[in-house]
């Protein structure tokens, strides 16, 4: 099982940035995807997550209207389309996977984990 997340990089605030999550290993169309961000010292935090079909996401609060998300299952890819970027949205966001329907915003509700990738948000 792999989870392989890409796309990060350093945007200016008020910027875009779009992340890719490829999986393998596992059915990707039987998991609801979920994006979790950390920072040091942090805990690992819940930022959206799209259903297994695509059909419905859930999103915290502080990124919603800002960040979308889709998936390809044809490509057992995931997106997370993030606009309107903040200095506050700099972390290491982590792409998760969990068994059936999807979006959970608990890290415990998740099978699989992606390695992460950096985005920083900075002038």
């Amino acid at each position: 099982v792999q989870l392989q997340a890409s796309g990060g990089g350093l945007v200016q605030p008020g910027g875009s940035l779009r992340l890719s999550c490829t999986a393998s290993g596992f059915t990707f169309s039987d998991y609801g995807m979920g994006w979790f961000r950390q920072t040091p010292g942090s805990e690992r935090e819940f930022v959206g997550a799209i259903s297994m079909t695509g059909g419905s996401t859930y999103w915290e609060e502080s990124v919603a209207g800002r960040f979308t998300a889709s998936r390809d299952n044809a490509k057992n890819t995931v997106y997370l389309q993030m606009n309107s970027l903040k200095p506050e949205d700099t972390a290491t966001y982590y792409c998760g996977a969990q068994r059936g329907y999807g979006l959970g915003s608990q890290v415990e509700q998740y099978d699989y984990w992606g390695q992460g990738t950096q985005v920083t948000v900075s002038s």
